[in-house]
């Protein structure tokens, strides 16, 4: 019997020391953010709002870009030939430079021959020019949405990860709750079990439930660390460094007057919309760039060059010989085999599957709305439901342990209302997040990210 006592009582000691190396006081050197805090990490530091932010950058280049089309032209051309055969000039025969009856041939220029011309262009009058500086403004815009899209997907997956720690540091505190009032009982059963007032089946049951509650503890505790390394992934943290958070889990349920009234026009506030639009004016002015081949385009030129052959290579002593000249280039496809007509047949129907795209984006939004909204009511309703559930719980529970004390209960009972306690708040810790999760992905939807 001594030797049983003293393997429980090693069994104790190893559970006890077990809950203190899973539960570690909190490092100096930890991270503690609140949701704002982390929230504002993220649009600094997450990859895709970087990568987004490039796309802007990019969208004012391609500006710039456009207006270089309206801007005059300035080129540089040098050339050197080797003239490995001379070109010539064939004169005919009986004339006063030929007076035989053969043609002859009179060799032109030298060996080398060097020429350096100055190009300057100005287009005066393009369909496509000027819709194209109009397309990369708009494009801005379009970039810019995308950017605020990002971000509001960004602040709802951080929302999401940071609740996500706040439930699994309750489940923990569930868990610990748990085994502290299981080891407590075990004690308790324990000291009667010496005084020969308790069975041994109580003490024995008592001993496995110890036991059995110690894998709740590992899964907690590795659901925390996950979802900890979740949120570093969002906010741009090492890994391996340690954080945690800090703000409220609680339930403060939004009014249905303030639900309705962010409702109303949350399809027009959405960024994904608003890309929308902007692209479907993009496409109507892409169906302009198409149309723009059935114009004439007229440019202004101007040219001066350089032109010399010469064969000694005294670049000093060369003769230079210049030219400089201006004129008015007028260029217009007369007929491409009707390939305008197809491309802007193509322009009109983009254009089409952007409309449709938008409209089922706007339907499906108010799917998303309506959702979010009856999630937010089923997880409010089990809240208020669940609360009831964990008083009643914490009742029976203090009864059970009144009766076991007294003589009257059993072993059983405490077992039986411990686990339904456990479960009240596991299920009460699990509606307030369900509602936070839908009250996240409601703002999320109508945009309300902030």
């Amino acid at each position: 019997m001594n030797n049983r006592k003293s393997g429980i009582t090693g069994f104790v000691l190893l559970i006890f020391c077990y809950s203190i190396s899973i539960f570690p006081q909190q490092a100096s050197d930890t991270l503690v953010y609140t949701l704002d805090e982390a929230i504002n990490k993220a649009l600094v530091n997450n990859w895709d709002v970087k990568i987004a932010q490039k796309e802007i950058e990019k969208a004012q280049e391609q500006i710039d870009e456009a207006y270089s089309n309206a801007f005059p032209r300035l080129e540089f051309a040098g050339q050197y030939i080797r003239n490995i055969k001379l070109p010539v000039l064939f004169i005919p025969p009986n004339t006063a430079f030929n007076p035989s009856n053969q043609t002859q041939t009179f060799e032109l220029g030298s060996s080398n021959s060097f020429s350096a011309t100055f190009t300057l262009s100005q287009v005066l009058y393009s369909q496509k020019v000027n819709t194209a500086i109009k397309i990369a403004g708009e494009y801005s815009d379009y970039s810019k949405e995308g950017d605020n899209a990002t971000k509001a997907e960004i602040i709802l997956s951080v929302k999401k990860a940071f609740y996500t720690i706040l439930l699994a540091k309750e489940l923990v505190n569930v868990s610990k709750q748990n085994y502290d009032a299981a080891k407590a009982n075990f004690e308790n059963v324990a000291s009667l079990y010496k005084q020969g007032v308790a069975s041994e089946y109580d003490y024995l049951r008592s001993e496995v439930q110890v036991a059995n509650i110690q894998p709740m503890y590992i899964q907690a505790e590795n659901n925390l660390a996950l979802a900890k390394s979740s949120l570093k992934n969002l906010i741009a943290v090492d890994i391996d460094k340690p954080i945690d958070v800090k703000g409220k889990f609680v339930f403060e349920e939004l009014s249905p007057e303030y639900i309705e009234e962010q409702s109303r026009d949350a399809v027009q506030n959405n960024p994904l919309v608003k890309q929308l639009k902007i692209q479907e004016s993009l496409l109507t002015k892409n169906i302009d760039i198409e149309k723009a081949d059935y114009f004439p385009t007229l440019s202004f030129f101007g040219q001066y060059q350089f032109q010399t052959q010469d064969n000694t290579f005294k670049v000093k002593d060369y003769l230079w010989a210049k030219s400089f000249m201006v004129g008015l280039q007028l260029s217009y496809t007369l007929f491409d085999g009707f390939g305008r007509g197809a491309r802007v047949e193509q322009a009109k129907i983009d254009k089409d599957k952007v409309e449709l795209g938008k409209r089922k984006l706007e339907e499906g939004i108010k799917v998303q709305i309506l959702q979010s909204e009856l999630k937010m009511d089923e997880a409010a309703k089990r809240i208020k439901a669940q609360g009831k559930s964990l008083e009643q719980a914490q009742k029976a529970l203090k009864i059970a342990e009144t009766r076991y004390k007294s003589g009257v209960g059993t072993q059983l009972e405490i077992i039986d209302t411990q686990a339904a306690l456990t479960f009240a708040q596991t299920n009460y810790s699990q509606s307030v997040y369900d509602y936070l999760i839908a009250a996240s992905v409601w703002e999320y939807v109508i945009s309300m990210n902030k």
